[in-house]
């Protein structure tokens, strides 16, 4: 399909079901200069400039007729969630907004120029063991960061990940969660989806969860060894056969010539049964991924209690501003995080107990100590009120960068200057204190603390800096403990989650 007339002006009238729950501008006077770059089974990829800034993006244009029902329309809008979610780990790719019109729903996304992993595959053959696992530690962080906030990726393959430059260095980055999902713990999936070489066999089997993930991922590694698939067949069912039951081939060239660290970690990753198969973490701590015998991180599962952690390190005034961008962001930046909330809250309730988190920490084997729970609840419970309630999670989770946009910043202060006066003085951070739930606050320490030239208010330029800057506080050193888990394994995930 070639870019059309429509497309770039814009329609006239909306259409009568619509993905976004929400009317957008459009798409053509925002983006021009559209060059189209590929083909895929539900949508078109462009090449676009935006107007205001001259930087170029891509965008993902999804006709609303290939979307039959609501369903369709719910899987797209569902998409959109989740890239909001992931995107702001270095190794997805991150989105920049979505429209809609009359004809289409339109994904503006940061433009990748080095092409697909698969086609570097095809060019190369297979790649060195040094490389395949510089690729391979990239794709199976991008599996980590699914599983830590909560997202099934169900179709990882070369295809979906692409270059951001031509260069033999260039950052491999995750695109296309169209069949991504929210996942909760402990639950199975039914439905067959994926790409029949990296299917697992459980999918086959109707009765999966997220080992799915790593077991496609074990396939991308045994391509980049040895440049085929593990199990090959002249047709889709013969694939599946030989996923089910076939053995894996070790034999042929070139793997008399890789180590057997490497083949260690395909068999793991490749193990048919997902209670036994290596996790995403164990895969980054694997002698063969692990650079200098350095081993890496804690398991991302704090990817959202590190945010936990850096929202109770902060001064009133910011925690404050934090629920004020909170409240002011759309549902599809925040979706991911609603259903993290779900999650947790087990008796839907709208609040999060002490004991909801404890219990989900306990499921686990969680060694934190009773009162490390309760600093993590304290984390987020900043009106002092017992429980976390839906306004305080978001604010409490939310990724740092968005509370540095320059909309959102703005917004903020003027939520707190009142009068419009330019400045934040003591008595209306003392209004907003009261408005917020906090009791006793040394007001004039966080004045001092932020203002700058000391004329006892805070200006713009002074409350942009406190946003932007490090965080600062007490509350790291009561958060004490190893906080290494994965989230959502901490909200219930079933034994064969656990790191062994």
């Amino acid at each position: 399909m070639e870019m059309t007339t429509e497309m770039k002006k814009g329609p006239t009238t909306r259409a009568s079901q619509n993905v976004l729950p929400y009317q957008t501008a459009r798409i053509g006077e925002k983006y021009t200069h559209w060059k189209k770059l590929g083909q895929g089974q539900f949508g078109t990829t462009y090449q676009c400039i935006e107007n205001a800034t001259g930087v170029e993006y891509a965008c993902k244009s999804i006709p609303n007729r290939k979307l039959l029902c609501r369903e369709d329309y719910e899987d797209v809008w569902r998409e959109i969630q989740i890239m909001h979610h992931l995107s702001e780990h270095p190794y997805v790719v991150r989105i920049k907004g979505t429209y809609e019109d009359n004809l289409f729903v339109h994904i503006v996304m940061e433009l990748c120029k080095g092409g697909e992993l698969f086609d570097r595959i095809v060019e190369k053959g297979h790649f060195s063991e040094k490389k395949a696992a510089q690729l391979m530690n990239t794709i199976v962080k991008v599996v980590e960061a699914c599983h830590s906030l909560g997202v099934m990726h169900r179709d990882l393959k070369p295809e979906n990940f692409l270059f951001d430059t031509s260069h033999e260095d260039a950052k491999l980055k995750a695109t296309d969660f169209g069949l991504s999902i929210f996942y909760k713990p402990g639950q199975y999936h039914s439905d067959v989806v994926g790409s029949p070489y990296y299917v697992a066999p459980e999918v086959l089997h109707k009765f999966y969860g997220p080992e799915i993930d790593v077991w496609s991922a074990g396939v991308i590694l045994y391509i980049l060894l040895c440049g085929v698939p593990p199990f090959w067949a002249e047709t889709d069912n013969g694939i599946f056969r030989q996923i089910l039951k076939g053995k894996i081939d070790f034999e042929s060239e070139p793997w008399p010539h890789i180590s057997d660290s490497a083949k260690d970690l395909v068999k793991k990753m490749l193990t048919r049964d997902p209670r036994a198969r290596i996790t995403a973490h164990q895969v980054l701590c694997h002698p063969w991924i692990v650079d200098d015998n350095v081993a890496p991180d804690g398991p991302l599962g704090s990817a959202v209690l590190s945010r936990l952690k850096q929202f109770c390190d902060m001064n009133k005034l910011k925690k404050m501003a934090l629920r004020v961008i909170a409240e002011r962001l759309s549902e599809e930046e925040i979706g991911g995080l609603k259903q993290l909330f779900k999650m947790i809250d087990t008796d839907n309730s709208g609040t999060i107990t002490y004991d909801e988190l404890k219990h989900g920490l306990k499921r686990v084997g969680s060694d934190l100590t009773e009162s490390e729970i309760r600093a993590l609840m304290n984390a987020a419970d900043f009106d002092n009120n017992g429980t976390i309630d839906y306004s305080e999670f978001i604010a409490a989770t939310l990724h740092l960068n968005k509370m540095e946009r320059e909309e959102n910043l703005l917004a903020a202060f003027s939520y707190f200057d009142k009068d419009g006066s330019g400045y934040i003085t003591i008595d209306e951070l003392q209004q907003a204190c009261l408005d917020f739930g906090f009791g006793d606050t040394k007001l004039e320490d966080i004045i001092k603390e932020i203002d700058i030239d000391n004329d006892g208010r805070i200006d713009y330029g002074e409350f942009a800096t406190m946003m932007k800057k490090g965080n600062t506080g007490l509350a790291a050193r009561t958060m004490r403990g190893n906080l290494n888990f994965n989230l959502a394994d901490a909200l219930g995930a079933s034994d064969c989650d656990k790191d062994q």
